[in-house]
């Protein structure tokens, strides 16, 4: 039976929504699909284990029952011997909906959500544990695996993830004179832009708005200059933030990146006029329709080597379930869906970085695009990692914050970014 102090952490919680969710996942963030949307009736103790219904509740409102995603929940049930209910949902309604039906008792039987999240979830007492439920998560990178790790328990397992590179205006940098291959660490990167923009061209352009995109795309450069969230104002965040800074006063990024969501700035760069762009993996289709030739390189941490970015992408999950009989087929769906043979498919579907090497690999035999992509993956972290759990929201809006008292030059970065510690500090007490 579910325990009474896990109904009444759920309770406590309410109808929370994770603003970090929003619009950062290459395939959830559409609401606008043909896929079920109902209120349906969730798992809970209605249903006795082995055969019967199983629902499962996803992201991906935008798949609708002749796409491969579904055709493969439909599989996955055929083989444990069940039929599987999904139903798709907006990221945000997802975890309304998901926190409620806890409340309720009436959870689905498989939850799919953003990675952020599930810290949210698991400290509501929404969500088991793969040591409940017999998940084997062996296979996943450790990396991508840690964002839905918290009090040293995993609750769930990655199904793919997407993250942040910088893509080039191949005609812009031959213009310029600068070689893609060379540019290595910070020092270089400017340097390329120094020339860019002597040859009459625009340098970089990113999205440095006031939400939690304005974060998601800083954190390379904050995690590549060694920082930690845990202590904003280090100098080695404020180095970070004084690159950006310097970049907009000098006129290497526009003006506009401060009002820029992911979206605005990518379409900065399809204008043909721009060296570089910050974006994820989701541009990969547009960057194709571009007009020009491209190419994609990591973005390169202060000192060398590839700066961590932080993972998009969604956790299987299995919520707490009254009939515990429950979780015996719903660990057979579970495997299903993240197993090696299927799980090439489902990240070719959501344009996904696939979670373990050996699925990794096949994925760059078959489009060599992605071994950038690959590359990126194996260094970026989860922003809910390093045990942050629900502590990340309440610092990354202080972070979001500075970055733009910064940019917009109300702030030096110093102050801005002490501001943003004291905020933090005082949010996560």
């Amino acid at each position: 039976m579910e325990s009474l102090d896990r109904r009444r952490r759920v309770a406590g919680l309410g109808l929370v929504v994770l603003t970090v969710a929003g619009g950062l996942t290459a395939c959830s963030g559409s609401s606008g699909g043909d896929a079920p949307a109902g209120d349906a009736p969730a798992g809970g103790a209605s249903q006795a284990a082995g055969g019967g219904t199983y629902t499962i509740w996803d992201p991906y409102p935008q798949f609708d029952d002749s796409s491969d995603w579904v055709k493969l929940l439909s599989q996955c049930g055929t083989q444990a011997g069940v039929t599987v209910k999904r139903t798709g949902y907006d990221t945000t309604d997802l975890t309304n909906k998901a926190l409620l039906a806890a409340q309720q008792g009436n959870s689905p039987d498989v939850l799919i959500v953003d990675n952020p999240v599930v810290s949210t979830l698991a400290e509501a007492g929404v969500l088991t544990s793969t040591d409940e439920t017999k998940i084997d998560t062996s296979a996943a990178s450790p990396n991508l695996l840690a964002a839905g790790q918290i009090g040293g328990k995993t609750y769930g397992i990655p199904i793919g993830a997407n993250t942040l590179a910088l893509y080039y205006n191949k005609d812009v940098l031959k213009k310029a004179g600068v070689d893609a291959d060379g540019v290595k660490d910070w020092a270089s990167l400017t340097a390329a832009l120094e020339k860019v923009k002597a040859a009459g061209k625009k340098g970089i352009t990113f999205s440095a708005i006031g939400t939690e995109e304005g974060s998601f795309q800083f954190l390379p450069w904050f995690w590549g200059s060694g920082a930690n969230l845990t202590k904003l104002d280090s100098p080695e965040g404020v180095a970070a933030l004084s690159l950006w800074t310097d970049w907009v006063k000098k006129g290497y990024a526009p003006n506009s990146v401060i009002n820029n969501t992911q979206t605005t700035s990518w379409q900065e760069f399809a204008t043909g006029d721009f060296a570089f762009a910050e974006n994820g993996t989701w541009q990969l289709a547009n960057a194709k329709k571009a007009g020009f030739p491209y190419g994609i390189i990591p973005i390169p941490a202060k000192d060398g080597g590839t700066a961590p970015a932080p993972t998009g992408g969604e956790f299987v999950s299995i919520p707490v379930q009254q009939d515990t009989a429950r979780y015996a087929t719903t660990q057979k769906l579970v495997t299903c869906l993240a197993s090696t043979d299927n799980s090439l498919a489902t990240d070719t579907t959501l344009s996904y970085i696939a979670p373990t090497e050996e699925v990794q690999t096949k994925q760059v035999e078959q489009n060599p695009d992605l071994k950038v992509w690959v590359e990126a993956v194996k260094a970026a972290k989860g922003r809910t990692s390093d045990n942050l759990g629900t502590k990340y929201p309440k610092i990354s809006e202080p972070l979001w914050k500075a970055t733009q008292a910064a940019l917009s030059g109300s702030q030096p970065p110093q102050e801005a970014l002490a501001a943003a510690q004291s905020a933090a500090a005082s949010a996560t007490q």
